[in-house]
């Protein structure tokens, strides 16, 4: 399928109903209202293509630019690419999904969180924090910089609750993977999470709520599933 050809077709699935579920997430800009899984339906007739991929994250649409992430190619993106998609991100659906994901899959990971998350702008520091927090889960604890995590949740801990609005949800995230994907320190992040507390976000109209750190690590635990890593973030 071609640009135009997948374009046609998202606006055919898109709904009124769905439109003002995304505006009340945030959405702004062009966006048709597709669902998620309607999205998916398409994709399969679509191969993962890199250059088409560009071109549709390029068109400003934001049913497009998560259909782009659906059908990229992560270990082909450069990270001028990650960079441009990054800053033209609209909304958390892309930053801290469609964004977050591509990039922990790419060749550039860890350095584009590294220097995400320290970004003034909101939206590219919660890329940042969500693409660490994917990396978390995609990598052996063996590859990962622990130390380096540990001191991230010490600068959470002191800084959390005067970041921007997302910047304070995807930090709040970050410490919920550390604790559910990096068994070594399970421990330190639930300590880490008591010390923070409740995360107060503005999730807009919506029925979202902000989870408590502690209690999701600790639904986890339960279910015995600390430690256990994912092939991939996207979903």
């Amino acid at each position: 399928m071609t640009a135009k050809e997948i374009m046609n077709e998202l606006k055919k699935l898109g709904t009124e109903q769905t439109r003002k579920t995304w505006t009340n997430h945030g959405a702004t800009g062009e966006f048709f209202g597709v669902k998620v899984g309607d999205m998916k339906k398409v994709k399969k007739k679509v191969k993962n293509d890199h250059a088409l991929s560009l071109e549709l994250y390029d068109t400003k649409n934001a049913d497009a630019m998560y259909f782009a992430g659906l059908i990229s190619e992560p270990a082909k993106m450069s990270k001028e690419e990650l960079q441009h998609w990054a800053e033209t991100s609209g909304w958390q659906m892309l930053s801290e999904y469609t964004i977050a994901w591509v990039t922990s899959e790419s060749r550039y990971g860890h350095e584009m969180a590294m220097k995400w998350i320290k970004s003034k702008d909101e939206r590219i520091a919660s890329a940042g924090w969500s693409t660490y927090g994917c990396l978390l889960a995609l990598k052996k604890d063996e590859e990962l910089d622990l130390k380096e995590i540990e001191e991230l949740m010490e600068s959470i801990k002191k800084n959390i609750h005067k970041m921007p609005n997302r910047v304070k949800y995807t930090m709040n995230n970050f410490v919920i993977s550390v604790g559910a994907y990096v068994k070594p320190l399970t421990k330190k992040a639930k300590a880490i999470a008591k010390e923070i507390g409740d995360v107060e976000v503005n999730v807009g109209n919506t029925a979202c709520k902000v989870p408590y750190a502690v209690t999701y690590i600790e639904k986890i635990e339960a279910r015995g599933g600390i430690g256990k890593k994912k092939k991939t973030v996207f979903c």
